[in-house]
């Protein structure tokens, strides 16, 4: 059995003296391992980081076997990210959501969405908010997608400011009134095509809206805490944010790099056993 694919680099452990067990975010292949020989001595050190890109061929002499991984380098990321700690975070939050899917269970969306933003981790003015749509694809890949696309209560698809947290459904403004105090905000930003960015209000309410839904349904029924990667991305963009702000005018460095964001935009899963 053998296949060639690119990969995202999402985990490394060592295995025996010189070889590692590489995990990857594949385009075809979904969530897959493979052993590299040799990936621990210094040529492959720093090509095996994760959020670097690479291609790969897998060859196994069974298909359930782990297999063998052929690395070859296509985009380093590490090194321009290693300065900035919600970047940092950013690597290792991105990384903790891919570990949620199944192995070699093919994800494409999802792992071009993980490629546009590993490319912007560095970038205040979208990875957070891009972070924060890619939580809700996995939602839906994971079978519990948000329906945001009308208000549970009327029908009408303008003016949609909540999200229940019992459905995860959204309610337009007037309908939710009475009942905002027990809602979950809907921010403007998550409404709107990529790559729409979002002011630090509307991101701590996006990450209240998916951690929400990602403890209920994701980590705690597999009896996970949230994890430490998440807090920690979260915490690091406030601050910089923050940071940023007080400094002044945003830095060339911050603003969005070239490349299509339409991998940003996924289609909308309506929620399963949760509707109601």
């Amino acid at each position: 059995m053998d296949w060639r694919d690119e990969g995202l680099v999402i985990g490394v452990k060592r295995h025996g003296e010189s070889a590692v067990i590489l995990e990857l975010m594949t385009r075809a292949h979904g969530r897959h391992a493979g052993m590299v020989r040799g990936g621990a001595g210094r040529a492959l050190r720093s090509v095996l980081q994760p959020g670097n890109s690479v291609e790969v061929a897998w060859r196994a002499r069974l298909e359930q076997h782990l297999g063998a991984f052929a690395v070859e380098p296509l985009r380093s990321r590490a090194a321009r990210l290693i300065d900035r700690a919600f970047a940092l975070h950013g690597v290792g939050h991105l990384c903790a959501l891919l570990r949620l899917l199944p192995e070699r269970d093919p994800h494409g969306e999802l792992f071009d969405m993980a490629e546009v933003i590993a490319d912007r981790l560095d970038s205040l003015d979208l990875a957070p908010a891009l972070m924060a749509r890619f939580e809700l694809a996995m939602l839906a890949a994971l079978g519990f997608g948000l329906d945001l696309e009308r208000c549970a209560l009327t029908g009408e698809t303008a003016d949609l400011a909540y999200v229940s947290p019992k459905t995860g459904r959204a309610v337009a403004r007037a309908a939710g009134a009475p009942w905002r105090d027990r809602l979950l905000p809907f921010p403007d930003f998550l409404r709107q095509p990529a790559p729409a960015g979002a002011e630090a209000g509307e991101l701590a309410a996006a990450f209240r809206l998916t951690g929400h839904f990602l403890q209920r349904d994701v980590f705690g029924p597999r009896g996970l805490a949230a994890p430490q990667a998440r807090g920690l991305y979260v915490a690091a963009v406030a601050a910089s944010d923050a940071s940023l702000k007080a400094r002044g005018p945003t830095r060339p460095q911050d603003r969005e790099p070239s490349g299509s964001l339409e991998a940003l935009t996924p289609a909308r899963t309506p929620r399963g056993a949760h509707d109601g």
